[in-house]
């Protein structure tokens, strides 16, 4: 038995050794171009900043002249090992660190778009045909007033780049290789650093099978039996912690059946008694009615949870228009925003705008987050509902500028039955299931939401949905 694990353990060290080879020759190779290729970008972007700041700056604002702008950056061209691009937003470069700019024919250039870097600050190519070897361009504009008077452009030859990666390149294979014979001394303690974490993962299998979900493995290791070992224990912690959810959900439903309970019960004996009189019945009565409405509303949502939560649950997925759904449930809030002077301000992405998924549910998730965002708004604030797309994703944003949420519940928001400290004196009237209900719609169409939040300004829910494939329909 010792013979084949060792020898299957030489063999992994084996594989190890080759794939070790095969993953710095490909995966390490890319992944080091890429990281010096981000941390050039960083360095000359925190480097371009500056330039903006000052000597761009004072370019534009005339408080230096061209030729004195051109010697500093010259300079720092030269130290750099970079070209300094001074650019108008129309393409014409006012200022080149590398050459002597000329004023009365200055260079233009053609098909200028800064929008080129998309999402990032930086750019790898020719630089709309300006360059014929390969660069590394990094981005960022000149303000003023609020406006972009032109954009500070710092060319790097990739060329230096490639020269780098191929010298850590270097420095990894050496090192793979004296880990790979370092490590051979395992083999001299495989049998004992094998065999006892393998009792000990045996012993709390069969500790675990027998119901002990509380006992605990401790394996000192850093290697797959430390983490076969690991994951044991977390799996037992993950059920325990699982039954301990459980019990407390039980207590958290009973606690919340049994208050509206005992007050509905507590006022008809007073008035069945006599202690409230007669002229005081609608008052008391009135009470008692909203008790049962929070029942009820208590008891929809466990079975709206429930619902969500089984197995193999059915949506009734089709395509509709996404702006008209909005603007919908907006109008439903009219009268309490005009109570509170709350403002809806909606951002919509297109006139329409179809997605797919179940338009019920759907609804419900934006009513939910609507009535959070009025409940926990002050008043004469506004309510912005925006919709951004995406990568054929819609994303959904309803953001209030009320309480906030405090940062050590961000993680416990989704939980059922969940209410932070801020939200108790306000919703007084609330299950603390209306964020789990909409956690749990959305993670069934196979999508996330996310919130950001700051305590005493506001918060962002986020959610996502899939566009329809067919955006060119009608009205339904």
């Amino acid at each position: 038995m010792k013979k084949t694990l060792y020898l299957k353990f030489l063999l992994a060290y084996i594989i190890f050794g080759c794939f070790g080879f095969i993953v710095v020759a490909t995966f390490s190779s890319s992944l080091t171009l890429e990281h010096l290729k981000r941390e050039n970008a960083e360095t000359l972007y925190r480097e371009a900043s500056m330039i903006s700041k000052t000597y761009a700056a004072e370019l534009y604002s005339s408080r230096i002249t061209l030729e004195s702008a051109y010697t500093q950056l010259n300079a720092l061209g030269t130290y750099l090992s970079a070209d300094i691009w001074i650019v108008n937003p129309s393409g014409t470069v006012v200022l080149n660190s590398g050459e002597a700019t000329n004023v009365d024919n200055p260079k233009i250039i053609a098909n200028f778009d800064p929008a080129v870097t998309s999402d990032s600050y930086y750019v790898t190519g020719n630089f709309f045909g300006e360059f014929e070897e390969e660069v590394l361009s990094v981005f960022t504009p000149i303000s003023s007033n609020y406006k972009i008077k032109g954009y500070v452009i710092i060319h790097k030859p990739m060329s230096d780049i490639y020269k780098s990666s191929d010298s850590l390149l270097g420095v990894t294979y050496i090192t793979l290789v004296l880990l790979i014979l370092l490590s051979l001394i395992i083999l001299f303690f495989f049998t004992e650093m094998f065999y006892f974490p393998l009792k000990k993962i045996i012993t709390a299998t069969e500790q675990y099978a027998s119901g002990n979900m509380h006992y605990e493995l401790s394996v000192e290791s850093t290697d797959e039996m430390g983490y076969l070992a690991a994951s044991l224990n977390y799996m037992a912690s993950e059920i325990a912690r699982s039954e301990d959810n459980q019990k407390k959900f039980v207590a958290n439903v009973s606690h919340d059946f049994r208050s509206p309970l005992t007050s509905i019960k507590g006022y008809l004996e007073a008035m069945l008694d006599g202690t409230i009189p007669p002229e005081m019945h609608e008052k008391y009565l009135t009470i008692v009615l909203n008790e049962t409405d929070r029942l009820t509303k208590l008891t929809n949502s466990l079975l709206t949870l429930n619902n969500l939560n089984t197995k193999g649950m059915v949506l009734e997925r089709s395509d509709f228009e996404l702006n008209r759904m909005i603007k919908e449930t907006v109008e439903t809030f009219e009268g309490t925003c005009n109570k509170k002077q709350i403002l809806m301000d909606l951002i919509l992405t297109g006139d329409v705008m179809y997605v797919n998924g179940d338009i019920t549910k759907i609804q419900q998730v934006l009513y939910n987050l609507l009535d959070n965002a009025i409940k926990f708004s002050h008043n004469n604030s506004v309510i912005t509902i925006e919709t951004r797309e995406k990568n054929n994703k819609l994303f959904v944003s309803v953001k209030d500028n009320g309480i906030g949420i405090p940062k050590d519940s961000l993680k416990l928001i989704f939980d059922r039955f969940y209410k932070t400290d801020l939200s108790r004196g306000k919703d007084k009237k609330g299950t603390g299931l209306g964020l789990s209900i909409t956690k749990e719609i959305i993670h069934s169409h196979g999508e996330n939401i996310n919130v950001i939040s700051t305590e005493g300004v506001g918060s962002e829910f986020i959610f996502t949905l899939q566009k329809a494939e067919n955006m060119d329909l009608g009205d339904d």
